[in-house]
């Protein structure tokens, strides 16, 4: 009977069905999904470090890759929180939209920069960006906290 469901059922159900099992085969307890966002984020961290130190001996390929790996790390972080589809659709919300997708191009800038341009200046600006792309939609996760920062930055430049 399950067959002849699944034959005459839409594509679209099926799609829900296996997405929702596959969601269903990967459900993890709470606390290791508080240990996965804390590894996930410290992990970042430590690697956000570490590209410091590559910066400050002058390799600014392995200071661009371990840069990009620490953001890359800590935004996949809240997947464990949230999990991983709920936390893309939060990614492309109206609100947020243009601040991921400035993260994602100063993710690849930075990487061309370094890895085929070697370009420091350039590996060094789009770090930079990069830096504000990730700040900018960190902060859209805070109620006004765009418009605070706003009103701060704005008052800095009178």
């Amino acid at each position: 009977m399950n067959s002849l469901k699944g034959l005459l059922s839409s594509n679209d159900e099926q799609e829900k069905g296996i997405l929702s099992e596959a969601n269903e085969a990967v459900t993890l307890s709470r606390t290791t999904r508080i240990y996965g966002f804390v590894g996930c984020f410290a992990g970042g961290f430590i690697l956000t470090i570490l590209s410091t130190i590559a910066f400050a001996f002058g390799k600014i390929t392995l200071f661009a890759l371990a840069y990009t790996a620490g953001n890359i790390l800590s935004l996949m972080s809240t997947g464990f929180l949230v999990g991983p589809v709920k936390q893309i659709k939060n990614m492309f919300e109206m609100k947020r939209i243009w601040a991921t997708i400035a993260v994602i191009l100063f993710i690849g800038l930075t990487l061309c920069a370094a890895l085929w341009w070697h370009n420091v200046g350039l590996t060094v600006l789009f770090v930079i960006c990069e830096f504000c792309a990730m700040f900018w939609y960190a902060l859209s996760y805070i109620p006004y906290a765009r418009d605070a920062a706003k009103k701060c930055f704005g008052s800095c430049l009178e």
